[in-house]
């Protein structure tokens, strides 16, 4: 069994499909983490870096190391400069901390399948000169190993282009406009591509941006090496290739007559809807109501949208769930930070 200790990125560690016996939430400073769990038994923790404060100075790594096994710990980072910076990460090689990512779906992966010292060797730099500094004078200049950012090709290591299809569940529940408006508010703060498979409805919103491809074509857009995009968004249609694309977003127009009609095509769909991330779009539904869907589908919603007026720009309800989907950048308005409970950090769900 697994822990979670997390914190800016809870919503998107919720969202993994492993086992779990404990999963906490907040910043803590690593005495409580350390005197908590170094007598725990647990088979991987996760950590969700900002979960441990001070986290950016990387002696506070350290004394981490010293009370846990670290060789069971997986590290989710931040996309903060410092903690990407090439010296911060041989620090945390030269620690035997080899588990670390900044792709959720690595961590999944790192929990079977976890690094040793020659998956990481390439990005450890022998000679450093120790933690990195505050007011340390560093270069800029692509390519130096001393630059604040980390270069582009141990950046897609760590983070890779985020591939996420959406799939419609109701006929027309809105996946193509949704996939716009979500290329939309990312693109003002990441590199995004959003792509439509074997369909041509994208030319009508006239965006460079916005490509259409078949079914045969895909994967030489999502798997290319040589791509410049943090984030490939995918109406993914009827196309055979959703089940190549390890994150998506399902969506349910809550109508009666919809719902009816895709139980009538579909008698399985409703327990295949307990593994999928289920989104309720052009809902008119109230919380109460949720509760019902929730209760007679028996899976969990990830998200209610309302009708949106895909003309608006700034569209919170957009913003709101790109944040749960762990884009940090895209903080909604009027989001508030949830209180730490100290005492409550191994406290049962």
């Amino acid at each position: 069994m697994n822990v979670i200790i997390a914190n800016k990125y809870a919503q998107m560690l919720s969202n993994l499909k492993i086992d779990i016996i404990k999963n906490v939430q907040g910043e803590y400073e690593v005495d409580d983490i350390v005197s908590n769990f170094q007598n725990f038994f647990f088979n991987k923790m996760i950590l969700d870096i900002t979960a441990v404060k001070d986290y950016k100075n990387i002696a506070t790594i350290q004394k981490l190391s010293f009370g846990l096994d670290m060789s069971k710990v997986i590290l989710l980072l931040d996309d903060s400069q410092e903690v990407n910076s090439p010296s911060y990460i041989s620090e945390l090689i030269s620690m035997g901390i080899y588990n670390f990512t900044r792709n959720i779906d690595a961590v999944a992966y790192l929990v079977n399948n976890p690094n040793s010292y020659k998956d990481v060797a390439q990005y450890h730099i022998l000679g450093s000169s120790g933690p990195v500094s505050e007011n340390q004078n560093i270069s800029l200049d692509p390519g130096k190993v001393d630059s604040n950012f980390i270069n582009e090709s141990v950046n897609k290591v760590f983070m890779g282009t985020r591939v996420i299809a959406i799939k419609d569940l109701t006929e027309g529940a809105g996946a193509t406009t949704l996939t716009y408006m979500m290329k939309k508010a990312l693109e003002q703060n990441y590199r995004v591509l959003a792509v439509e498979v074997d369909k041509h409805d994208f030319m009508y919103f006239n965006d460079s941006d916005l490509r259409s491809v078949t079914s045969g074509e895909l994967e030489s857009i999502t798997n290319n090496p040589n791509s410049d995009y943090e984030v490939i968004l995918v109406d993914i249609n009827d196309s055979p290739k959703l089940s190549s694309i390890k994150e998506a977003l399902h969506l349910i127009e809550p109508t009666t007559i919809k719902l009816n009609k895709m139980i009538r095509l579909d008698r399985l769909v409703l327990e295949k809807m307990k593994s999928y991330q289920v989104i309720l779009n052009k809902s008119l539904l109230s919380p109460k109501d949720i509760e019902e869907f929730e209760y007679e589908s028996r899976c969990k919603t990830f998200e209610n949208l309302p009708y949106l007026d895909d003309k608006q720009e700034n569209i919170q309800e957009i913003n709101k769930l790109l944040y749960k989907m762990g884009f940090d950048k895209m903080v909604p308005g009027g989001l508030e930070k949830k209180s730490v409970k100290l005492f409550g950090i191994v406290k049962d769900e």
